[in-house]
């Protein structure tokens, strides 16, 4: 397959490297755009969790209104006042207040699930498992896939990515990680539905 400059363009403007490098992701690939896009993804995912350890402090608190009806606000760091500014880094933070709008996740990651939930969601689920007379074998499997679903759906990171169902928000935010070059972190968000409390 012939590598063109258009998928040459195309795949820069994807993952934010240089045009060398695209084409040699290109070439390297036979030509095969998606192939060449996943192996970059792959390696840029790479350099994201090495960039996981540096501090973030550095942002922008983001703010969606969804008709009158879901307000959000979500503070979203990066390392330097300057990726702060850049547009992309802008455009991140709002997909991820689209995000908590959509999903009205609970939890920003797992690490922020109390200790206390945990336990009863998986009383709960072992409660049910055995009530349904699974074999004492299996109800342990059974019990952490519960839980599992139960958070993935209430956690942030967890989630599908609501643009791109082949993603969690977690893979999103590491593609990101690798196109802005900073580390970033989702500190926090506020998610008001009219008539709903807490």
């Amino acid at each position: 397959m012939a590598v063109t400059i258009d998928d040459i363009k195309k795949l820069k403007e994807l993952t934010g490297i240089g045009l060398t490098d695209a084409k040699a992701a290109l070439v390297e690939a036979d030509g095969d755009f998606d192939k060449a896009l996943q192996a970059l993804r792959k390696k840029g995912l790479t350099k994201a969790e090495k960039k996981g350890d540096r501090e973030a402090r550095e942002g922008i608190i983001d703010s969606y209104v969804h008709g009158g009806r879901i307000g959000v606000l979500v503070e979203v760091n990066c390392e330097t006042d300057f990726v702060a500014r850049v547009e992309g880094f802008k455009t991140f933070a709002h997909e991820i207040a689209l995000q908590v709008a959509a999903m009205a996740p609970t939890y920003v990651s797992e690490a922020d699930i109390p200790a206390k939930e945990l336990k009863r969601v998986r009383d709960e689920a072992k409660e049910k498992a055995l009530e349904d007379g699974k074999k004492a074998d299996f109800v342990d499997k059974i019990v952490e896939g519960q839980v599992k679903k139960y958070f993935d759906e209430k956690v942030l990171l967890n989630q599908t990515y609501i643009k791109n169902e082949k993603q969690t928000v977690n893979d999103f935010l590491k593609e990101n990680v690798a196109i802005l070059g900073e580390n970033l972190v989702i500190r926090q968000f506020k998610r008001i539905e009219l008539g709903v409390s807490e």
